[in-house]
């Protein structure tokens, strides 16, 4: 049973999930995917949804849960949600409509609440804000280091990266009285390391020695026992769990509705989108997904994929088009790791890699012939480094799974940023281009730069080079400024200003003033590219440009 009222009298739930969004039965809202997966073991969950954090009642009107409290912020990091990049908040913008649904830091607020009325209560951590503030972090919002979130918080255990699996064994020992030791994919406070786990820099040096927040930073991983020191405190973070292509299959089997109520607007444009793989081998310096869902691709069966897809045809809501068919990136499917399940090395730069797109070629050709569908579209975002070694996949997405534009993120166009965020891949952005440029000649499709200024290493030379790759665009860029967030090589960078992989010194333009110059003169080149007049494909003369990190 999964139900937002208060259970019947006399009755308690199993465990009860407090989340930051508003709840949607859908298996893109986290807090409904744990939901689903304990209630298919049995277990009865109770949600509380966006909860007003001013007043009790909104935390106690479930009762007391058999087991434990989860706690998540929501989809995104409370901080990143309430504020843009220059530190406004998103609530004052008068030119987008934005009510904020959580308060500031809402994985602290709403465990303080908990065990304000609910003292002893189990408290569980999960969701994006708290795994990505695991360990000591560099805090945007108030210029600081701030230690572990589970010192801050007083919870009992946090669960890092898509957490089906220590939800389910959390509640299992909870349920025989046994301790949280030693469960893949959580972090706990003790007052010692386990042997052999690897020791990072504690806290205390972390906080005041930019050497060692950058030694920290170069030792985080999923992948294997980290530990460090916090006062007379331990964190303790057990290796992540590897998830199976079965265990992912059983997630996204389970009956999710797909409703979406009114106030869950967030996951319309999504609600017919189905999921085909968890994971990114792109390591991107200012991505969070390395150290969230992790480095290793983990892909559904495609017969998993097509059941969906069946199911939602069936929909009352449903039109004929499948809002998605991806992933973190769209075309990883079926990169999964074929030599050595326990390998740690680089996925992306492994010769074993398979870059055919042959599993994820036949998934699309199969979704597109499946009766009631009327587009498959492929919304999410595609590797273009990855996709250019494969014609044949340019082709297809071109054809047949966009609509207007295709989405890629070059991010800078100057060697050196591009190194830094390590996206540095010489010649594919103009062979994907080409590839893209042949299969559209009649110009019915463009496309969709994403960009960013302002990242560690971007001094007003860099900015100039960026601005210029933007106006070749045509005008067909999306431009975001770098907003530092927790863990991240990038942010690292920005801290300390040094690259932690090689101790080099960086310039990081960091006050707003800057920011908003650097953002603004490649707004002007975007306008300008556009009143210009750009091509079919949103693109021309990247080769020509100084700097460039895309050499023809």
């Amino acid at each position: 049973m999964i139900s937002s009222k208060p259970p019947e009298k006399g009755k308690q739930f199993d465990v009860i999930i407090v989340t930051g969004d508003f709840y949607a039965d859908h298996p893109m809202c986290g807090a409904a995917v744990i939901a689903r997966v304990l209630d298919h073991a049995g277990y009865s969950v109770g949600i509380i949804e966006a909860p007003d954090w001013r007043n009790d009642s909104n935390f106690t009107k479930l009762g007391k849960p058999r087991l434990f409290f989860g706690v998540t912020s929501g989809a995104m990091d409370s901080m990143l949600d309430n504020y843009t990049p220059l530190l406004k908040k998103r609530a004052e913008d008068k030119h987008k409509k934005y009510v904020s649904s959580k308060p500031d830091r809402a994985v602290l607020v709403y465990t303080a609440m908990i065990r304000k009325n609910f003292r002893g209560m189990p408290v569980v951590l999960g969701g994006v804000e708290a795994s990505l503030r695991r360990f000591a972090h560099f805090d945007y919002w108030s210029n600081s280091i701030r230690r572990s979130i589970l010192l801050d918080s007083r919870a009992d255990i946090l669960a890092y990266g898509n957490a089906e699996y220590q939800a389910l064994e959390i509640a299992k020992r909870l349920e025989k009285s046994l301790p949280l030791d030693g469960i893949e994919g959580t972090c706990v406070v003790r007052n010692a390391a386990p042997e052999g786990f690897r020791i990072m820099p504690p806290f205390e040096e972390v906080e005041k020695d930019n050497e060692k927040f950058c030694k920290m930073q170069v030792a985080l991983t999923n992948e294997s026992g980290l530990a460090q020191k916090s006062g007379d405190k331990f964190i303790i973070q057990y290796k992540a769990h590897r998830c199976t292509t079965e265990e992912l299959d059983l997630v996204f089997s389970l009956p999710y509705s797909r409703d979406i109520p009114e106030k869950a607007g967030y996951l319309k444009g999504m609600q017919f989108s189905v999921v085909t793989h968890r994971g990114c081998i792109g390591n991107c310096s200012f991505c969070s997904i390395a150290l969230h869902q992790g480095t290793r691709i983990v892909s559904r069966s495609e017969k998993s994929v097509m059941r969906e897809i069946e199911t939602i045809v069936k929909h009352r809501e449903f039109k004929g088009y499948v809002h998605d068919l991806g992933g973190p990136s769209a075309n990883m499917y079926g990169m999964d790791c074929m030599s050595n399940p326990t390998c740690t090395g680089n996925c992306i730069s492994c010769g074993r890699l398979d870059r055919s797109h042959k599993k994820l070629l036949a998934l699309m050709e199969n979704a597109r012939a499946v009766k009631g569908v009327k587009k498959v579209f492929v919304s999410s975002g595609i590797r273009y480094d990855i996709a250019s070694d494969c014609p044949e996949y340019v082709a297809a997405i071109s054809k047949n799974h966009v609509s207007g534009y295709l989405k890629i993120a070059p991010e800078h166009c100057n060697a050196h940023v591009l190194k830094l965020m390590n996206k540095y891949f010489p010649g594919k952005l103009e062979r994907f281009v080409s590839i893209f440029q042949r299969e559209n000649k009649g110009g019915s499709q463009c496309i969709k730069y994403y960009v960013m200024t302002a990242h560690p290493g971007s001094s007003e030379k860099e900015n100039a080079d960026l601005a210029g790759f933007v106006r070749k665009t045509g005008g067909n860029s999306l431009i975001q400024v770098f907003t530092p967030t927790p863990m991240s090589m990038s942010t690292c960078m920005y801290c300390t200003g040094m690259d932690p992989r090689t101790g080099e010194k960086l310039y990081v333009p960091r006050s707003f003033s800057e920011k908003k110059r650097q953002k603004t003169e490649v707004m002007h080149a975007c306008f300008e590219g556009a009143k210009a007049g750009g091509n079919s494909s949103g693109f021309e003369g990247l080769q020509k440009l100084p700097g460039s990190g895309n050499p023809a």
